[in-house]
């Protein structure tokens, strides 16, 4: 990544932590800014997450590792990730009309870990997440195994967890994810 990319980058990441400050109370950006500019892999992360449309953004500090959690805080699923089925398997399943990748793939591509349930969850308690939209979640083995997936969204000021063959995919559906710096 460039010079100027980078600081435009770091620029929209500031401007987003300070005009959402209810995700992230008692963090300050500098130390933020600092992590970012020592890792150029993540911060390259950040920007794949960002043109995706994830709008990422600081949610926690995990005291243990001294790490900044940035997670997807877009309102709707990041509309460049969505049209997806759950992985490779599930995309290697379809005969005909073939979504043009799968979550778990993306992902990694990316660098950031799609949310399990309970991180899906805690994002919610910070804002209202995917009210018109739904995204996929982690998907425990034994569901999985027998060609599940797990999709959560919220409706009627609750946040819904839900199931779907694996292979399935819709234009509202997508996926968030997080990475630690």
């Amino acid at each position: 990544m460039d010079a100027a990319s980078l600081d435009s980058l770091i620029k929209t990441l500031k401007e987003r932590f300070a005009k959402n400050m209810r995700r992230h109370t008692g963090i300050d950006w500098a130390p933020i800014q600092a992590k970012l500019k020592a890792n150029p892999k993540k911060i390259q992360a950040l920007q794949e997450m960002e043109l995706t449309g994830g709008e990422p953004d600081v949610i926690a500090h995990d005291d243990k590792t001294g790490e900044f959690i940035f997670c997807d805080c877009s309102p709707e699923s990041p509309a460049g990730r969505r049209s997806l089925c759950y992985d490779r398997k599930a995309l290697d399943s379809r005969k005909e009309n073939k979504p043009g990748g799968n979550a778990v793939e993306m992902a990694a591509s990316i660098g950031i870990e799609i949310l399990t349930e309970q991180q899906y969850r805690e994002l919610q308690a910070l804002g209202e997440f995917d009210r018109k939209t739904s995204s996929w979640v982690q998907t425990p083995a034994k569901i999985r195994d027998l060609g599940g997936a797990v999709f959560c969204d919220r409706r009627y000021d609750n946040v819904f967890v839900y199931h779907n063959g694996a292979e399935s995919y819709y234009a509202a559906r997508g996926f968030r994810g997080r990475i630690k710096v």
